[in-house]
């Protein structure tokens, strides 16, 4: 059977606006509902749910990541410009998270603490996986390298978390730096609310080896076949997790399933590579792709809406009041939300649409007077 044109991009987007409407649901309701409402079951449903848009958005990073460095590669690229472009590109995301957290600053004055402007958060990871990503392809020459190599880091960091967060704490790094390890921020403790190199970047180095498997030319070709075996291996990596959770012997001396331990991490990979190939399935053999969808439109402008989105929810300008309000209501606002940014993100598409027709013809009409 013949693949649609374009469909990997398709439901990568899709798995990535999937993530932001689960963001957009989990803040919404984590701000808004009274303390009466986050006593209910719909409340910790709808935060079970919060726990799936940062692993979906890492792990899309790496597999992004892959994307763009397959093309430049095939495009016969330098390795050195391939590292360079894509360092250069987490170090741009790495300024933004750091002006994305001295806007959260300046808005949430005078309450905010400065220390807010150093924490860990899930921009500040992206960009900085992505910066080792591009070291670790300027050493890894070749896709089959790169999948292995990645692959390996990725273990290396889920294996390495539980000390790092417990018994061989980095104690006499100065708390910035150490909260890229651990997310130890001010407090006493590593706090697993924040996004530290330690697990947080194995997903980013897990997506990139998936990526460079599915943009190889043997996938291409297979494409429903890779993203079948790719569920299936999620979900046997899931119940292998389970199996070594449950194992008598344990060789961590403190051991933390739900934050540091490799076995979640290896059930995280499971969920995600599931649903991987549940997108992929969505956007082929189901409604995925009929007409307009709101849910790639995100997903094509998630670092936008991420930021916007915050500020509309828990920032200054909050559409509804902290804290105060029922289920129906945060669910009405949560709809404002999801409608507001589905066309702050068709705006944003298309004015990038404008921006690259006004460049061409200043490029056609300049070139005759400069040839002349």
């Amino acid at each position: 059977m013949t693949e649609k044109p374009k469909l990997r991009l398709s439901y990568i987007d899709w798995m990535r606006g999937l993530a932001c409407l689960a963001m957009f649901q989990t803040h919404c309701y984590d701000s808004w509902l009274s303390n009466s409402a986050r006593q209910s079951t719909f409340f910790k449903w709808s935060q079970l749910g919060g726990t799936l848009p940062a692993p979906l958005f890492l792990f899309l990073a790496g597999v992004s990541f892959a994307l763009v460095t397959d093309k430049m590669r095939r495009r016969g690229a330098s390795d050195n410009d391939i590292a360079r472009t894509t360092i250069k590109r987490g170090a741009e995301i790495f300024g933004i998270a750091m002006l994305f957290r001295v806007q959260e600053y300046i808005l949430g004055l005078p309450w905010a603490p400065w220390t807010d402007l150093l924490r860990v958060d899930i921009l500040n990871m992206m960009g900085v996986s992505m910066m080792a990503m591009g070291a670790l392809c300027r050493v890894a020459r070749t896709p089959s390298a790169t999948v292995i190599s990645a692959s390996a880091v990725a273990v290396a960091i889920a294996l390495a978390t539980p000390p790092l967060w417990t018994t061989l704490r980095a104690r006499w790094l100065p708390w910035p730096l150490e909260s890229y390890i651990n997310g130890v921020h001010t407090y006493p403790d590593p706090q697993p609310w924040l996004f530290p190199i330690f697990p947080w970047s194995a997903i980013a180095f897990a997506g990139l080896a998936v990526g460079f498997v599915l943009f190889s030319d043997w996938a291409k070709q297979r494409e429903a076949l890779t993203a079948t075996l790719f569920g299936a291996g999620g979900a046997a990596l899931y119940f292998v997790a389970g199996w070594l959770d449950a194992a008598p012997v344990q060789i961590y001396a403190v051991y933390d399933y739900w934050h540091t331990s490799p076995n979640f991490f290896l059930a995280r990979i499971g969920i995600l590579l599931m649903i991987l190939f549940a997108c992929y399935a969505w956007c082929r053999w189901g409604a995925g792709e009929w007409g307009f969808s709101p849910i790639i439109q995100l997903g094509q402008t998630s670092l936008l809406v991420y930021w916007v989105h915050i500020e509309f929810v828990y920032g200054r300008f909050s559409i509804l009041p902290k804290r105060d309000v029922s289920i129906q209501t945060a669910s009405l606002g949560l709809l404002a939300i999801f409608v507001a940014m589905v066309l702050l993100s068709l705006a944003r598409t298309r004015m990038k649409g404008r921006g690259a027709e006004v460049l061409g013809w200043l490029r056609r009409t300049l070139r005759p007077a400069q040839e002349g």
